[in-house]
């Protein structure tokens, strides 16, 4: 019988091949959107999970104030005092050290922007596969080195022959590699190319400072150990071993503990440059997921269901054969599991050609194989939820049928299931219209926060990484010969350009009691010159005061209003640095604020003090100049420092790879929207078919009868649009509600204008009508001699 059944669905689907591939391919697509969907967020679920001990390992990390801002950035000390004052509760105690250095090998040299300083026990505290090497060993001497695989092929062809081998790090470090680890999973928020010992530091003055902020400490809990119990232990551990600092500071410091699995899904900042990820983004491509699948659900229902007066003849004869309710039941939702079942097949297929691209989309190469057992019971699930849901209802709606209307082929589906069809169809187009609402909204946002005015000038600007000891002990000698060129308009050595990293200090200032928070910036007298940057009171560092360099600051505006005063009432006031000053500066000028942050973030008090901190130099050149000013560089670096090779980018630049994953969110949510769309065309176009073929007499007798064939369209038109016209007015709120929402991530937000909901309505309805025209023009201009004759 069954073989009878699958015999009956296959003749089915063969002669009915415009309907089958219209369900075929929409459930393929949803299908496939879905297996991407599913990957992605299996992949974003399972960040850290691959360690062996991920329930014992916590993140150290330093609170303010007990405010939400921490930081997991804390000194040298902080692991081994940890690990002695609390043996019952820590087991293991690692620190590491990011950094860049540069790799000498034979005459080539390289500026590796990936490599950790770490402790002995790394690789037997976090599971980082070696391919070779010894995990107790491989960083137990000073002078080891373990390299990835990549980074073992990129300087010796292949693992096996970077065993031994020695490279120079930086001018005199010499290191033989004692391990290749494999590559960093994409799924894991450390990430290296190399790992030095850090024992080649201990012995450093920095290295000893309790309140310096240059490691990441990670602690392995002992079984069991409550982690809230130990944490209400660290006030005690902090005033030991930082209460003299805090109460210079006038800062009250704690430590929290954060579990390494949360880590990735933890709020993330300027204070952290770990990976991240956004669990709302992970949600709506969840809701993406179900929408489009719910879709291709409804393409199926409808297309089924219509079919059903052409198959009343063959449901009423097995009746009258005997057949009885539920076998036919079983037979119509056997043949919607075989339709899933191919479309699963194809999919497959197809999430292999896509693999790639869909890695490119992503910026990165998903860890989750396709061909791993979840992957499966995943589609088993499809099979069955699809197969069971979307056949059910054309199922029940079949084998409802009386034998003898049936037969007689007087049988009608009923005002009934024209509603609920159409009601199906609204929910199709209402989810496409909230999908291009979102997509509107998205690339509105993102070109606002490309074109948004940030207060300073970053046009044709270079920012050079100050990351080795010649260029900083030559930074006078490079500005001098820049700025001696032609093609260059100006340049500023400072802490931090916009977009990149700011230290957040505490400060004394005049008229405050309390001790005061802001952002820092630490930078030469030409900073305002190189940032455009627009002084509104007092005046910007000038070398005609000498106390500039020792007892001058500038502030922003946030930061003067947020004292409490006017810009010009902020000029002359004085403020001490509780950590870097010994003694009070003036406040000389006061400055427009600027986005030196993030738009997702607010805009914050600005401190910018002359004190000496460089970590970049920025390079303004001049207008139409770009390549010769940019020559001009690349000489005066190789100069000052000819063994590290020159790295930069342009600020403009910069900005922009600060919103690439929004930009890339934006791109993946405009191609499954308009795959939406295209599924939801199907349908209309299914029913667009269905409806013109069963009026074609009507047609006909309308043309003899002096129609146009304008009106034709139109009379056909007409009732297939309804729905649509209908779902777009429900969308409409939901679409404000749920990217008002996503709005708020930004700070610096554009308004929801209503044009947006205008240009939504237009693109879903004339997608729609030109989708039911083609086939109501078709039906319009054929001839009336043959229309009449079809029936």
């Amino acid at each position: 019988m069954i073989k009878n059944y699958l015999k009956i669905a296959w003749r089915s689907l063969s002669k009915n091949k415009v309907f089958s591939l219209i369900n075929i391919l929409g459930l393929t697509i949803g299908i496939t959107v879905c297996m991407m969907i599913f990957v992605f967020i299996m992949n974003e679920f399972s960040f850290d999970n691959f360690h062996a001990k991920k329930d014992n390992l916590y993140r150290v990390a330093r609170s303010f104030d007990q405010d939400k801002t921490i930081a997991p950035w804390v000194s040298g000390p902080y692991a081994s005092a940890l690990k002695n004052d609390f043996p019952a509760e820590i087991k293991n105690a690692v620190r590491i050290m990011p950094s860049s250095d540069l790799i000498v090998i034979g005459d080539k040299s390289f500026n590796e922007k990936n490599v950790y300083l770490a402790d002995d026990n790394f690789f037997s505290v976090f599971s980082f596969p070696l391919l070779r090497g010894n995990v107790a060993t491989a960083l137990k001497e000073p002078g080891s080195i373990v390299l990835t695989e990549t980074t073992a092929k990129k300087y010796f062809g292949s693992a096996e022959n970077a065993m031994s081998k020695v490279l120079q790090m930086d001018k005199d470090m010499q290191l033989k590699v004692t391990a290749v680890a494999k590559d960093v999973p994409s799924n894991s928020h450390l990430s290296f190319d190399m790992v030095v010992p850090l024992s080649n530091w201990y012995n450093e003055p920095w290295f000893k400072v309790w309140i310096n902020n240059n490691h990441f400490v990670y602690l392995e809990l002992n079984d069991h150990v409550d982690k809230a119990k130990l944490e209400q232990k660290f006030p005690a551990f902090m005033d030991k071993y930082m209460g003299t600092d805090m109460k210079r500071m006038g800062v009250k410091v704690g430590l929290k503990l954060t579990p390494v699995k949360e880590i990735y899904f933890s709020e993330s900042s300027s204070f952290d440059p770990t990976k991240h990820g956004d669990k709302t983004i992970v949600y709506i491509f969840l809701s993406i997921a179900v929408l489009i699948l719910l879709i291709a659900c409804i393409n199926f229902m409808n297309l089924s269901t219509i079919r059903a007066v052409e198959r009343s003849k063959e449901v009423g004869l097995r009746k009258v054969l005997g057949a009885l309710r539920n076998q036919l039941v079983l037979q119509f939702i056997g043949e919607s599991f075989l339709l899933t079942i191919i479309s699963c097949i194809f999919s497959l297929v197809l999430l292999q050609l896509l693999s790639p691209l869909y890695n490119q989309l992503l910026g990165y190469t998903l860890t989750v194989s396709w061909n791993t057992w979840p992957i499966y019971v995943f589609l088993t699930g499809i099979i069955l939820v699809v197969g069971f849901l979307a056949g059910s209802y054309p199922a029940f709606v079949l084998s409802a049928f009386k034998p003898v209307e049936s037969l007689k082929g007087k049988l009608k589906l009923g005002k009934g299931g024209s509603t609920f069809r159409q009601a199906l169809v609204v929910v199709q187009f209402s989810i496409s219209v909230l999908l291009i609402v979102g997509t509107i909204v998205i690339v509105n946002q993102m070109s606002y926060v490309k074109n948004k005015q940030l207060g300073y000038d970053r046009e044709q600007t270079l920012a050079i990484p100050i990351d080795n000891e010649d260029f900083y002990e030559h930074l006078q000698s490079f500005k001098s010969e820049l700025l001696n060129n032609s093609n260059i308009e100006s340049v500023s050595m400072m802490s931090g350009e916009p977009g990149g990293f700011f230290d957040q200090h505490t400060f004394e200032v005049e008229g405050q009691r309390d001790t005061w928070k802001a952002r820092t910036e630490f930078a030469d007298f030409d900073i305002v010159n190189t940032l455009g940057l627009k002084v509104i009171a007092g005046r910007s560092f000038s070398p005609q005061f000498g106390t500039d360099s020792t007892d001058a600051v500038m502030i922003n505006h946030t930061a003067a209003t947020k004292l409490g005063f006017t810009p010009a009432e902020a000029v002359g006031k004085w403020i001490k640095n509780t950590i870097r000053d010994t003694a009070r500066r003036r406040i000389v000028g006061v400055v427009e604020d600027f986005n030196f942050l993030s738009l997702k973030e607010n805009m914050e008090p600005l401190v910018i003090s002359t004190a000496e901190d460089r970590r970049v130099a920025l390079v303004k050149i001049k207008p139409g100049h770009i390549n010769a000013g940019t020559e001009a560089v690349k000489k005066a670096y190789a100069t000052v420092t000819p063994l590290y090779p020159l790295e930069y980018t342009f600020l403009d630049q910069k900005f922009d790879s600060m919103y690439r994953t929004d930009i890339r969110q934006q791109t993946i949510l405009g191609i499954f929207s308009g795959l939406a769309i295209f599924i939801a065309c199907l349908g209309l176009f299914g029913l667009a078919s269905f409806t013109t073929a069963k009026r074609t007499k009507e047609i006909g007798v309308r043309k003899v009868l002096g129609s146009s064939t304008q009106n034709i369209v139109v009379l056909l038109s007409k009732d297939l649009l309804k729905p649509v016209m209908i779902a777009t007015v429900i969308a409409m709120p939901v679409g404000y509600y749920a990217m008002n929402t996503w709005l708020q991530n930004f700070a610096y937000r554009t308004p929801f204008s209503w044009w947006i909901f205008v240009l939504a309505a237009v693109i879903i309805f004339g997608i729609a009508l030109l989708t039911v025209s083609i086939k109501a023009l078709k039906a319009a201009i054929m001839n009336p001699a043959k229309s009449l004759r079809s029936e």
